[in-house]
This record gives C-alpha cells, structure tokens and sequence, in this order.
C-alpha cells in the first residue's frame, strides 16, 4: 500500500483542533508529544491496514489512533478520506473508553470536512500552529 497522506481538519475559523492539541502537549509533555507523533507517522505509513494496538476502528467511519505513556492513554481520531488521505480530526485524553461525545463531535467534523475539504484542510502559515 502507498503511503498515506496525512492532513489535519480545520473548523470554520480556520483553527486545526488537533494541531492546537499536539502543540500543549509538546509543551507539557515532549514524551508523550513524541509518542503521538510516532503513531502519526506508522498512520502515514500503513494507512487503513494499521491495526491494534495502534488504531481501532470506533464507530460512523471514525477511528482511533492510539498512543500511551504511563498509565496515560493519549487517542487522535481520524477518517479516511479516499484510498490514499487520512484526516486527523479530534484529540484527547483519556483514561477508558472513548466518550460517545467525543466521538460524536469527530463524525460532525468528517461530515463538514467531506463537503468541502479544501476548506477544511488545515495549511499551516507562518506564525500560525
């Protein structure tokens, strides 16, 4: 399989959730950025066939990709979007399950993302991240 393209949803505003996400946690804990960073990257490299541990399929086309360091479960939601492009959507923290709200909000981003991805697709400018 080809290597996947990897992009992140941006919202309306132009703000990419998961980017925002990723930069806190970087800040907070270079340890566990680096471990989700790793995860984004076997993403990148395996696309739909990764597989558990690292990603699970959750439900409406949504999927989880998982990361960890201690006792701290770190998840990124994704979707595909074609054979090719994956679309990081949601991220966060959590200890169980993912919540059905979180999951919820993922699904409505895919939803706006597949109406109009260009606009969707967060494309980093200088002095934005």
């Amino acid at each position: 399989m080809p290597p996947t393209a990897v992009s992140f949803y941006q919202d309306e505003r132009g703000d990419a959730p998961v980017v925002v996400w990723l930069e806190k946690l970087r800040r907070g804990d270079p340890v566990a950025y680096a471990n989700c960073v790793a995860a984004i990257h076997r993403l990148a490299t395996a696309g739909h066939e990764l597989r558990r541990p690292t990603a699970d399929y959750l439900r409406d086309k949504i999927y989880e990709l998982r990361a960890r360091r201690g006792r701290v479960n770190y998840r990124i939601l994704y979707f595909h979007h074609g054979r090719n492009a994956t679309v990081l959507a949601h991220a966060l923290t959590q200890e169980d399950k993912v919540p059905d709200a979180d999951i919820e909000r993922a699904v409505q981003r895919r939803k706006q993302y597949e109406g109009n991805p260009k606009k969707h697709t967060y494309q980093e400018t200088p002095g934005r991240a």
